[in-house]
C-alpha cells in the first residue's frame, strides 16, 4: 500500500507539470537543479557534416567485425587514428582526462562524474555514445553540460573537413564514423580549454579510437563491469573481454574499477596495472558500503533515498559518507554506478583537483539520463494516445541489464503487472535477455516488433526471430504463453479484451507486431483488462533504438 500510495503521488506530480520539456538533449540547470530535456530531429545546418558522416564506415549500423576490438592483428588499426590526430595538432594532448571503459554502466558514470565536476564549478568536456536523438548529445561542454551547438558542431566540420579529406585519402578510405566523431570532440575540448575531459570508450578499450591519449595526459582511468556484449568482437571469452578493456590503463596513472567482478577477472585488472605502476581503487570492495534506504519522492520526481560510504586504503586512501542523496538513476546498479564515479572524484581530488563533499553529492543527485529507467509523464503517455498509462523507457539490451531492469521494477513497484514492448540488435544475447524477464514474475504481455539500429536495417533483429527467442527461454524455464493473437486483440473492444483475457490469467501473451506504437496500445489494454485498478506498466525496452523512436514520436 506504500508503494501503490507512493506511486500516486509520483503521477500526480510528475503529470501535473512536465519535468521534461522538449528543447534539447542533456543536463540543464534551472535555479539550482537540473533536468532532463530532449531535441528534434537533426538541424538543417547539420547536413553536410551528418552526410559526410553517413559516407564513412559505421560500425554502430554494420556490426563490429570478429576480434576488432582486441590487441591482434585483426584488431582496429589505432595508428590509423593516431595519424589522424596528429594531422589535427594532437588536440587530446591539450587536456587531462577521466578514460571510462566497461561493458555496461559507463555510460552512467560518465555523466555522474561530469555532474560532480560541474558541480565543483569545472568547465567539463564529455564524450559518450550512442546518442538517443541527436548526435550534438555524445559531446557536451562546459559548466552546464549542454550538447555541443550546431553552430560549433558546423563550423569545426567546415573548418577540418579538409584534414579529414586527406586523412581518408592516406588510409585509402579507412577511416570510420566513430574515428572522425572522437577526434572532432577531441579537437572540440581542446579549443574550448576544457578544464577536464570524460571520455567514454566505445568498444573495448585497447584498440578503441579513443585510446590515444598518452598517461601524460590521463588523470584516470575507470573500469565499470565486464559482461559477455561484444563478446566475438573482444576476444570470444570474458577474459578476452577484460583484457580489450584493461587497455585504457596508462602507466602510473590511478585505475578505478567499478565491479563487482569475478576474481580471475579482478586479477587481470590487477595484473595489468602492477605492470603499468598504477594504483587500484575498488569501488565494489568491502569498504564500499553504501545502500538504497528507500524510494522517495524529490523535486517532484521518483528517487531512491541512498547512503554513500566509502572507504579505500589500499594503493591509494579514500574516505567518504554521503548520506540521504537522492539519486533519479534508479536501481543497484545505478547506486554502484554512482560509486564508481564518487571513488573516481576522490582520486582527482587526491590528486590535487578541488572537489568538496558537497559537489559530489550535488553532482550525484542532479543526473539524469534519456533511456535508462525512464517514466514517462502523463502529458506524454496522452500524446502516443495512452492517456493515464504508465509507461517505462529503458535501453536494457543484455541479460545482465533485463536483471537489473526488472531488480528495479521489483524495488520500485513490487506489486506491478508489466507488458513489454521489445525490439534488438542482432548481436545481444536474446535468449538470456528473454530468460530474466521471463522469471521475474507478473509479466502479462510480450510484444515483439523492429527497430532500426543506428539508422539502418542490418543489425535489427527481426520479430519472429526474437519470438523463436522467447519461446525457446520459456521452454527452458517451463514457463507456458499464449502465442500468435494478435490480429484477435487487435479486433476485441475494451469490455471484449477484459472478458476474453481474464480466463487466461495465468498465461502471458507473447505476440509480433511491426508498429512499436501500436504494440504498446493493445498491451495498455491488456494490462487494463488483467490488473483492473492495479498497478501496470508498459516498458520498452530492448535497445536505446527503439527508446529513441518512442521519443522522436513524442518530439520530432
Amino acid at each position: 500500500m506504500k508503494i501503490l500510495k507512493l506511486f500516486s503521488q509520483f503521477y500526480i506530480l510528475t503529470h501535473r507539470n512536465s519535468v521534461i520539456s522538449s528543447v534539447g538533449v542533456g543536463l540543464l540547470k534551472h535555479g539550482g537543479s537540473q533536468q532532463c530535456f530532449f531535441t528534434h530531429s537533426e538541424d538543417p545546418e547539420l547536413k553536410d557534416f551528418t552526410e559526410y558522416l553517413d559516407s564513412l564506415k559505421n560500425y554502430e549500423k554494420s556490426g563490429v567485425p570478429k576480434s576488432a576490438g582486441t590487441d591482434s592483428e585483426e584488431g582496429f588499426d589505432l595508428g590509423r587514428m593516431r595519424r589522424l590526430m596528429a594531422l589535427l595538432g594532437n588536440p587530446q594532448s591539450k587536456f587531462k582526462a577521466v578514460h571510462i571503459a566497461g561493458s555496461k554502466g559507463k555510460g552512467s558514470t560518465a555523466a555522474f562524474l561530469s555532474n560532480i565536476l560541474r558541480a565543483e564549478g569545472y568547465s567539463v568536456g564529455c564524450y559518450t555514445s550512442p546518442h538517443i536523438q541527436t548526435i550534438r548529445e555524445r559531446i557536451s561542454l562546459g559548466r552546464l553540460g549542454e550538447p555541443v551547438t550546431v553552430k560549433a558542431l558546423s563550423s569545426l566540420f567546415h573548418s577540418i573537413k579538409k584534414i579529414i579529406d586527406r586523412a581518408v585519402e592516406l588510409e585509402n578510405g579507412c577511416i570510420s564514423h566513430f574515428e572522425v566523431l572522437t577526434a572532432m570532440a577531441f579537437t572540440l575540448f581542446a579549443q574550448e580549454k576544457v578544464d577536464i575531459a570524460v571520455i567514454e570508450a566505445g568498444l573495448g578499450g585497447a584498440r578503441d579510437a579513443t585510446n590515444v591519449m598518452l598517461s601524460s595526459g590521463l588523470a584516470i582511468s575507470v573500469i565499470t563491469t565486464i559482461s559477455e556484449e561484444h563478446m566475438a568482437a573482444l576476444g570470444g571469452s570474458l577474459e578476452s573481454i577484460a583484457m580489450a578493456k584493461s587497455g585504457i590503463i596508462k602507466h602510473g596513472c590511478p585505475v578505478v574499477l567499478g565491479g563487482p567482478f569475478l576474481p580471475h577477472i579482478e586479477r587481470i585488472f590487477h595484473t595489468k596495472a602492477l605492470l603499468m605502476h598504477s594504483p587500484v581503487v575498488l569501488a565494489s570492495g568491502t569498504g564500499n558500503q553504501s545502500k538504497i534506504k528507500g524510494i522517495s519522492m524529490y523535486n517532484g520526481r521518483l528517487c531512491q533515498s541512498c547512503d554513500i560510504v566509502i572507504q579505500v586504503e589500499r594503493d591509494i586512501n579514500l574516505f567518504i559518507e554521503l548520506f540521504n542523496v537522492q539519486l533519479y538513476m534508479l536501481g543497484s546498479h545505478q547506486l554502484q554506478n554512482a560509486a564508481t564515479a564518487t571513488c573516481a572524484a576522490l582520486c582527482l581530488r587526491n590528486l590535487g583537483w578541488r572537489i568538496s563533499d558537497g559537489s559530489i553529492k550535488d553532482g550525484l543527485q542532479h543526473t539524469c539520463l534519456l533511456g535508462r529507467s525512464q517514466f514517462l509523464t502523463s502529458e506524454e503517455a496522452e500524446a502516443l494516445g495512452l492517456p493515464k498509462a504508465m509507461i517505462l523507457l529503458d535501453g536494457a539490451h543484455t541479460k545482465e541489464s533485463a536483471k537489473a531492469l526488472v531488480e528495479t521494477i521489483r524495488m520500485t513497484f513490487p506489486k506491478a503487472h508489466l507488458a513489454l514492448v521489445v525490439a534488438m540488435a542482432s548481436d545481444k544475447d536474446h535468449v538470456g535477455f528473454a530468460r530474466e524477464f521471463l522469471s521475474g514474475g507478473q509479466l502479462e504481455a510480450i510484444f515483439l516488433t523492429e527497430a532500426g539500429i543506428a539508422g539502418g536495417k542490418s543489425r535489427t533483429t527481426s520479430a519472429s526471430l526474437l519470438r523463436d527467442c522467447w519461446i525457446k527461454a520459456s521452454k527452458e524455464l517451463g514457463i507456458t504463453l499464449l502465442r500468435d493473437k494478435m490480429s484477435e486483440y487487435q479486433e476485441l473492444d475494451k469490455d471484449q479484451l477484459g472478458s476474453s483475457i481474464s480466463i487466461l490469467e495465468n498465461k502471458t501473451i507473447l505476440a509480433v507486431e511491426a508498429s512499436f506504437l501500436r504494440s504498446m496500445k493493445v498491451a495498455d489494454r491488456i494490462l487494463r483488462g488483467r490488473t483492473g485498478n492495479g498497478l501496470g506498466i508498459i516498458v520498452v525496452t530492448g535497445s536505446l533504438h527503439i527508446v529513441s523512436l518512442v521519443l522522436a514520436t513524442l518530439h520530432g
